[in-house]
């Protein structure tokens, strides 16, 4: 395989030369700039990425760390932000975790391997790493943004959605629909985002006089599993409950295809709302009623921001985007005797 010295030695100019021709930085001569393309053509040179990083001073790659590669949710962010990097030229490489709650350790070594992979910059989602963290990246670490997730110290690089929005418009969806006596299935209690989701869904109940105090609520890992187990304990436990709000749309399916088994109907005995308005969200049965978060927005405009940070790019930024409520046929409106009822308006997807 030809080297940038055979194109060198066949054109008959230095390295320096050659080097300045494929990299198209620095000036030469028409002349030897011609010299240089005709040993390339005859030779047929590709430089290698290792030689276009040298060249260039930059390696086309983007690095991008995420807490577990696995479920609905990462890997639609990651194919978005796959075609944002695509179509700039870029590509991306990707380290993750062994899970949402991962070891802090798991995402420092993560984040490292991405700098010594040469990526140009870095995409962080994660909620373990501390504002330490960041520091011992050294005095002048790689251009970042952190995606669903605040640090004070780099907050001009954090994108995030407003969790407080969602948890209100999913605690006044269900008080729309007269929906009182609710169960929660909240996602791991460490997670800020789930926090504030969870929280704000309280308050919002609190506010219209519901004792939120008395509610059934039980904390799970945001798989389908963990949906599973909650809705076959809130059976088991012989609680009445009219609605499940889930903090993540794949607990939702898991709550929905344990209500199948069980022979219990939704929305006609129980109704099920998620979070995320993830992809799958559609194709449940019955389709998912969720909490639409602007998660292509975020990751578009995060990726935006970095690539700016990167390559001295001019591209728009914004960081406020809108939290809706998308409505399916798993939401009913309460019946007289306080259970959840067919509602045919809500076969109908829709957006409020």
């Amino acid at each position: 395989m030809a080297t940038i010295k055979d194109v060198a030695r066949l054109a008959g100019v230095g390295l320096g030369t050659a080097s300045r021709v494929v990299s198209g930085k620095g000036s030469v001569s028409p002349a030897t700039l011609a010299k240089v393309r005709a040993a390339i053509d005859e030779l047929g040179f590709r430089p290698s990425h290792a030689a276009r990083t040298l060249l260039s001073g930059n390696s086309k790659m983007i690095g991008v760390y995420i807490p577990v590669l696995s479920g609905t949710f990462y890997t639609p962010i990651l194919q978005i932000i796959d075609t944002e990097l695509r179509a700039a030229g870029l590509h991306m490489v990707v380290a993750f975790g062994a899970g949402l709650g991962g070891a802090r350790q798991q995402a420092i070594e993560g984040v490292a391997f991405l700098v010594e992979r040469g990526c140009d910059g870095l995409i962080l989602m994660t909620n373990v790493l501390q504002e330490e963290d960041l520091s011992a990246m050294g005095p002048r670490p790689k251009p970042m943004v952190v995606l669903n997730h605040h640090f004070d110290s780099i907050a001009a690089q954090c994108f995030t959605v407003d969790h407080q929005a969602g948890g209100k418009i999913a605690a006044r969806t269900l008080l729309d629909h007269g929906h009182r006596d609710i169960a929660i299935v909240a996602g791991p209690g460490g997670l800020p985002d789930n926090v504030l989701r969870v929280t704000a869904f309280k308050q919002e109940l609190a506010a219209a006089g519901v004792d939120t105090s008395a509610m059934w609520m039980v904390e799970k890992d945001f798989s389908p599993a963990g949906g599973w187990s909650a809705a076959k304990e809130l059976v088991e436990s012989g609680r009445r409950c009219s609605a499940m709000f889930c903090a993540n749309d794949e607990m939702a399916a898991g709550a929905l295809s344990y209500f199948q088994e069980a022979g219990i109907r939704v929305p006609h005995e129980i109704s099920v709302i998620g979070y995320d308005d993830t992809p799958s969200a559609e194709f449940s049965a019955p389709r998912l009623s969720t909490v639409h978060m602007p998660w292509r927005e975020m990751t578009q405009n995060g990726v935006s921001d970095l690539l700016n940070r990167c390559y001295d790019l001019q591209r728009p930024v914004t960081r406020r985007y809108p939290v809706t409520m998308t409505l399916r046929a798993s939401l009913a409106r309460v019946n007289p005797d306080g259970r959840s009822g067919g509602n045919p308006a809500a076969e109908a997807t829709a957006r409020r």
